[in-house]
């Protein structure tokens, strides 16, 4: 697939997610407190993705970065694992599973790192308390359905505002951006990197689930992974496809029910096709971890880690 190829690809994949992103708006930030930690600072902040519709978020700043001594940032992007009152606060090490707070662990490694709750999550749940959990989000997924869009075309529009507020910050090398995300938050790093040149580094951690094997599994997956119209195009590997040539690394438990492994292996060698095409086969890598499953283990953490070390020069 070449450069044209991939551009024509890319608008196919903008028309079937919904049409094209709105132009930003007014970020108009606001930071609701500060808190210190071992080594950096939460600040619990909000900044808007559209007029009147706030993203909650944490960023945590490194105690040794500043306007002076500016880092490369990354956002972390959650899982869902059918905790809707689990969002920001999980990768910032607030709340939540200690394997998964993924944002801590980046921030005392020296990178400025953005955790947001993405819509239905945490702060993000029905303002006016009528529907709960799993039934708000079939609620957001189907009111943009009848819109003609997709709850994919909403996540890509928040985090495409993440972004604008990360690189906002003067704490923030803008030219070393990268984005992780495990589960959903895999899934919302392959489904943003394609729309985001400023991405340098992308990683997602357990979470690249055909259609083919959906289909096949008869799996019930987030509503993220659904674009309609996309099966005429590809699957989902032709999505992570269209990051190339910027470095992607993904990570799979062999166990994982989740992203079944042969449709998954199937997969890689087409987005590794893509990144050839690109003359940029050095930037893609994956690893394929045994006997494991649907989790970030210490070998993924440390391919993690390597990456954005790699790719990010921090």
């Amino acid at each position: 697939m070449n450069h044209s190829e991939s551009k024509a690809l890319r608008k196919n994949l903008v028309d079937c997610l919904g049409g094209p992103f709105p132009d930003p708006c007014d970020l108009n930030p606001q930071i609701r407190e500060t808190i210190q930690k071992d080594g950096f600072r939460i600040e619990s902040v909000t900044y808007e993705a559209e007029p009147g519709d706030a993203i909650p978020a944490y960023l945590l700043i490194p105690d040794s970065v500043s306007e002076n001594n500016p880092a490369p940032g990354i956002a972390v992007l959650h899982q869902h694992a059918g905790q809707w009152d689990l969002g920001k606060s999980e990768p910032a090490g607030l709340a939540g599973d200690p394997m998964h707070h993924t944002g801590e662990a980046f921030a005392k490694l020296g990178y400025v790192v953005l955790c947001s709750d993405a819509l239905c999550f945490e702060d993000r749940q029905d303002p006016d308390q009528k529907l709960e959990g799993g039934d708000f989000e079939r609620f957001e997924f189907l009111r943009y359905v009848v819109a003609g869009k997709s709850m994919a075309w909403k996540n890509v529009l928040d985090m495409r505002r993440s972004l604008d507020f990360l690189v906002s910050r003067p704490e923030v090398d803008v030219d070393q951006l990268g984005c992780y995300g495990h589960s959903m938050g895999s899934t919302h790093t392959w489904l943003v990197g394609p729309h985001e040149p400023r991405l340098k580094a992308l990683v997602g951690n357990c979470c690249l689930p055909t259609y083919s094997a959906i289909h096949e599994e008869k799996l019930l997956h987030c509503f993220p992974n659904f674009i309609p119209g996309w099966k005429q195009f590809g699957d989902t590997p032709e999505i992570a496809a269209l990051i190339a040539p910027r470095a992607l690394h993904l990570n799979f438990g062999e166990l994982d029910h989740g992203s079944p492994i042969e449709q998954a292996r199937a997969g890689i060698e087409r987005i590794e096709k893509a990144y050839a095409d690109h003359g940029a086969a050095e930037n893609f890598t994956h690893f394929i971890q045994p006997d494991v499953g649907h989790v970030l283990s210490d070998k993924m953490w440390k391919q993690t880690r390597d990456f954005f070390e790699k790719h990010l020069g921090l």
